[in-house]
């Protein structure tokens, strides 16, 4: 099975662009989706983020706390390198868990910090999604009502948008409207489907 790694900038329409990979039948394996269910309420990795972050990292529900944990770690690299050490190896064995049990030509693995955990090898192909920065912003802002101070501290601490599409072996425009991008989605997906036809 071809394993194709989906990543890009905060804001740049992954997950719109997952979705339309779906409704062409590819199986989504998802990074962001792996990690909230692994912060979820009685799982071990919630309670090591609260032995190493404190209890405010939590809700009165016993809940993660995003907001509180995004303010320590985009504002303190220490903190975010510790959650990463702690969360990244068990999202990598669940996403290797996952696609061992599908059955399909292809699939697409989304993982936003593809190219910042230095993990393009467990992937086949490295699918990037693109937009300028500006729209990026734009984008963030109307969607998670996120002050522009912490949008831009996201996006600097992701690599930059040249090493992104420099490090593509595929890539979507993501600035032109949803029928241009139905578009090439459905052109990538006929790539994928040939590919595997061909072993």
């Amino acid at each position: 099975m071809l394993k194709v790694g989906l990543t890009g900038g905060i804001g740049c329409g992954k997950s719109t662009v997952s979705a339309l990979f779906s409704e062409l039948g590819a199986p989504i394996v998802d990074a962001d989706q792996i990690s909230r269910d692994l912060v979820a309420p009685g799982q071990p990795a919630l309670a090591l983020i609260e032995q190493k972050f404190g209890p405010d990292v939590l809700t009165a529900q016993g809940q993660l706390n995003r907001s509180k944990l995004k303010e320590k770690i985009f504002t303190d690299a220490d903190a975010k390198n510790k959650l990463e050490t702690l969360l990244h190896p068990l999202v990598y064995q669940t996403i290797e868990k996952k696609l061992t049990q599908l059955d399909a030509p292809y699939a697409l693995v989304c993982i936003p910090l593809l190219l910042e955990t230095g993990m393009t090898g467990c992937v086949d192909r490295v699918l990037v999604i693109d937009c300028p920065l500006a729209m990026q912003m734009t984008r963030v802002r109307k969607r998670d009502r996120l002050p522009l101070a912490q949008i831009k501290a996201i996006i600097a601490s992701q690599v930059s948008r040249q090493l992104r599409v420099s490090q593509a072996d595929d890539l979507i425009d993501n600035s032109n409207g949803s029928d241009r991008l139905a578009h090439q989605v459905k052109t990538l997906h006929n790539f994928y489907l040939s590919l595997t036809a061909k072993d």
